[in-house]
């Protein structure tokens, strides 16, 4: 049997179905990690382990000559994903301020929404479609996580800074990878081996944090949400990765909801008590925009990358043909 074969021709593929499986799983067999326990119930809810080492195996992949284009590709992200998330936040509130409409939606979900890149499916798309130091812009653009940025952009006041433990623990994992693969070119090609493999399994671990039964209570304002994450914001970033000098590739990748995101409307409410009505139906709303999103961005990303591959192909062919073109001595 084939299955890499035939999974490589989904867009993807190595992310999109280990995450379907995990959410369908923990939808239909909830308590399983519990049932379980031991290897596999810390499969079940290990993501973030595994993307820890995925970092550092990615991080062995990158020349420490590609720290400026790291920096300059995830600041211009991180900025422009959070500024898309508090425009469009600052204009639905001129309109429900912090209530909600029709079908549960909110400011707080909207932000919520935008404001957090879905980091595995970040990584394993640029894995396969995209550039290893692209793929190392997220140590910086995974600043975003949590519900700190998010208070940020609905404007609460009294926060501290971000704290600076988790500004260099969110890095620490790839520095060391990039420290020890620039050291060994054995290290390096030792650990960049492992990191395509790691992939289907946070992506599992990652689904297994999602409940289906959460879309279909969102209904079709949760999905709509989803696809407003994935235009709004992937139209915004595509267009800040170009002119980065990017091919638009890591823009399109950063448009999606972060499965930590769901927790985040808690978290506000909790700061903030003027929240705490909407942050149920807030919940719901986020846990949809994350599996619509991931299930969109993958196709967008794929369809884009074979577009520019084909483009590719042709302009060589061009070039071929001009180059075979005779031409007479005069």
């Amino acid at each position: 049997m084939k299955i890499k074969a035939t999974l490589d021709k989904i867009p993807g593929s190595m992310m999109l179905f280990p995450l379907l499986l995990g959410a369908i799983l923990n939808t239909l067999f909830p308590g399983t990690p519990t049932f379980f326990g031991s290897f596999t119930g810390a499969l079940w809810q290990g993501a973030l382990p595994i993307l820890a080492v995925f970092f550092f195996c990615m991080g062995a992949t990158l020349s420490f000559k590609s720290t400026p284009h790291i920096l300059k590709k995830g600041g211009a992200l991180l900025i422009a994903k959070i500024a898309v998330a508090a425009i469009v936040g600052i204009i639905v509130a001129k309109f429900i301020g912090n209530g909600m409409i029709l079908g549960g939606l909110s400011v707080l979900a909207i932000v919520a929404a935008m404001n957090d890149t879905n980091g595995g499916m970040y990584m394993a798309l640029m894995g396969q479609f995209g550039k290893a130091e692209d793929a190392g812009a997220y140590s910086i653009m995974s600043l975003e996580s949590g519900p700190f940025l998010t208070m940020v952009s609905l404007g609460i006041a009294g926060l501290s800074g971000f704290p600076w433990q988790t500004m260099v623990g969110a890095i620490l994992p790839m520095v060391l990878g990039m420290v020890v693969g620039n050291l060994d070119k054995d290290c390096r090609e030792f650990f960049g081996k492992a990191a395509p493999v790691l992939i289907p399994f946070f992506a599992f671990g990652l689904g297994a944090g999602l409940d289906f039964k959460k879309v279909a209570t969102a209904g079709i304002t949760g999905i709509l949400l989803g696809v407003a994450v994935v235009v709004i914001t992937g139209s915004v970033l595509f267009l800040v990765d170009r002119l980065t000098g990017g091919n638009g590739i890591a823009g399109l990748a950063a448009a999606t909801t972060a499965g930590n995101a769901a927790g985040v409307p808690a978290a506000v409410a909790a700061a903030n008590p003027a929240y705490k009505a909407v942050a149920g139906p807030a919940t719901i709303m986020v846990a949809a925009s994350i599996i619509v999103s991931a299930i969109l961005c993958p196709v967008i990303v794929s369809w884009y990358a074979n577009r520019l591959k084909k483009k590719e192909k042709l302009k060589l062919q061009e070039q071929s043909g001009m180059n075979s073109i005779p031409t007479n001595d005069i």
